[in-house]
C-alpha cells in the first residue's frame, strides 16, 4: 500500500512538473496571442465609454455601435499613422541606405556653427563635443530603423488581429466575465464579478484619460512647434506625446527628439539670430507643456481615473522600472488598479488593506 501511495505521488509530481513545463512553454509561444489580446483589452475600455454613449443615448443596438466604435477607433489610428509613418519610414529608409556620413556631416556641421557663435563669449565647445563625436556610433540608427520597417510590415497582421478580438470584446462585454467566471471556484464568483466590473470601470477612465493627455500635449507641441516654423510640427508634436505614456523616461526622450529635430531642420540658417533662438523657444516651450503636463493633467487623471495618490503612483512606476525597465513602466499603473482592487475586494477586512483601498 505504502510502494502505490508512493507510486501515485511520484507520477502526480511528474504530471503537476510537466504540466507546468507545458504551459510555459505554450505561454512563451503564444506571446504573439497575449499582445493581440492584451491591445484589444486595451481598444474595448477606449471604446467602452463611446458604445454606452450610443447604446443608452442614441438607443443603437450592440452590433451597430459596436461596429461605429471600432471604425471611429480605426479612423484615429490611421490618422495618427498618416502623420507618423510616412516621415518615420522616409527616414529610415535613407538611413537604410548608408546615407550615416550625411547625418554625421550635418551634426558636425552644427557642431561648427555653435562653436563660431559661443567663442565671441570665449566658450569653446569644438573640443569636448568633438571627442563626444568620436566616440558616438550613428550607424546605431539603420539597425532601429530598420526594425521599425520590420515593424510596420508586421502591423497589417496586428491590426487586423486587435480589430477581430476587440469587436466581440466590445460586442459582448461580459465574454472576458464569463471566461474568468468559468475557472473561478463558486464561492468566489460574486465577488470575482464586482472586481471585474470595478476594474473595467477604473481602467476605462485611465486609458481615456491618458487619450486626453496626449491630445492636451499634442495640442500645446503643436502650437509651439507652428510658432517657431519648425518642418514636419504635427508628426513631431505627436511622436513627443505618445512618447509621454511612458513616465518620466518618455518625457526625457521626447525633449532630446523635439531640440535635436528643431536644430537638425533649420542647418544653413544664422546659428545665432535663428537656429539657436528657435531651439531655445521650442525647449522652453516643451517644458511649459511638461510642467502643465505633471502639475495639472496627470494628477487629475489619477485621482479620477485610478483613485491613487500621485506619490503612490511615483513609487509604483518606479519600483516597476527597476523591475522591467520600459515596458514596466508602461503597464505599471494598469496592473497596480487591478491588483488594489483585487485586494479590496477579497481581503478588505484587513486594516493595511483597507487603508491603502480606502477610495476604491
Amino acid at each position: 500500500m505504502n510502494s502505490n501511495k508512493l507510486v501515485y505521488s511520484i507520477v502526480k509530481s511528474f504530471l503537476i512538473i510537466a504540466g507546468l513545463v507545458a504551459l510555459f512553454n505554450l505561454i512563451i509561444i503564444s506571446k504573439p496571442l497575449i499582445g493581440y489580446i492584451s491591445l484589444s483589452i486595451v481598444v474595448s475600455l477606449i471604446g467602452r465609454p463611446i458604445k454606452n454613449l450610443l447604446v443608452n443615448k442614441v438607443k443603437m443596438n450592440h452590433l451597430f455601435s459596436t461596429i461605429i466604435t471600432l471604425f471611429l477607433l480605426i479612423t484615429v489610428f490611421f490618422i495618427i499613422g498618416s502623420l507618423i509613418f510616412p516621415v518615420l519610414a522616409t527616414q529610415a529608409q535613407n538611413l537604410s541606405l548608408l546615407q550615416i556620413d550625411d547625418l554625421e556631416k550635418k551634426i558636425i556641421l552644427l557642431v561648427k556653427e555653435l562653436d563660431m557663435f559661443f567663442s565671441t563669449y570665449d566658450i569653446n565647445l569644438s573640443n569636448e563635443i568633438s571627442s563626444i563625436l568620436k566616440s558616438f556610433d550613428f550607424s546605431f540608427l539603420t539597425d532601429f530603423l530598420n526594425g521599425f520597417l520590420s515593424f510596420l510590415g508586421d502591423s497589417t497582421i496586428t491590426l487586423f488581429s486587435v480589430t477581430f478580438i476587440s469587436f466581440f470584446l466590445l460586442k459582448d462585454s461580459s465574454l472576458l466575465l464569463r471566461v474568468i467566471t468559468i475557472i473561478s471556484p463558486e464561492t468566489k464568483k460574486l465577488k470575482v464579478k464586482n472586481s471585474f466590473e470595478k476594474i473595467v470601470i477604473l481602467l476605462s477612465r485611465y486609458f481615456n484619460g491618458l487619450l486626453l493627455q496626449i491630445t492636451i500635449l499634442f495640442i500645446f507641441y503643436s502650437l509651439i512647434l507652428l510658432i517657431f516654423g519648425v518642418k514636419n510640427a504635427f508628426t513631431i508634436a505627436l511622436i513627443c506625446a505618445l512618447l509621454n505614456i511612458i513616465p518620466y523616461l518618455g518625457p526625457l526622450i521626447g525633449g532630446f527628439l523635439i531640440t535635436f529635430l528643431t536644430l537638425t531642420s533649420n542647418l544653413g540658417l544664422d546659428i545665432g539670430s535663428s537656429v539657436l533662438l528657435k531651439t531655445l523657444g521650442v525647449f522652453v516651450g516643451f517644458c511649459i507643456g511638461q510642467l502643465i503636463d505633471n502639475f495639472i493633467s496627470q494628477p487629475y487623471i489619477f485621482s479620477k481615473s485610478v483613485k491613487s495618490h500621485p506619490l503612490e503612483i511615483f513609487i509604483i512606476i518606479i519600483l516597476a522600472g527597476l523591475i522591467a525597465g520600459a515596458l514596466g513602466m508602461l503597464i505599471a499603473v494598469p496592473i497596480y488598479t487591478v491588483i488594489k482592487v483585487v485586494l479590496s475586494e477579497f481581503f478588505g477586512d484587513i486594516r493595511f488593506v483597507k487603508e491603502l483601498t480606502k477610495n476604491i
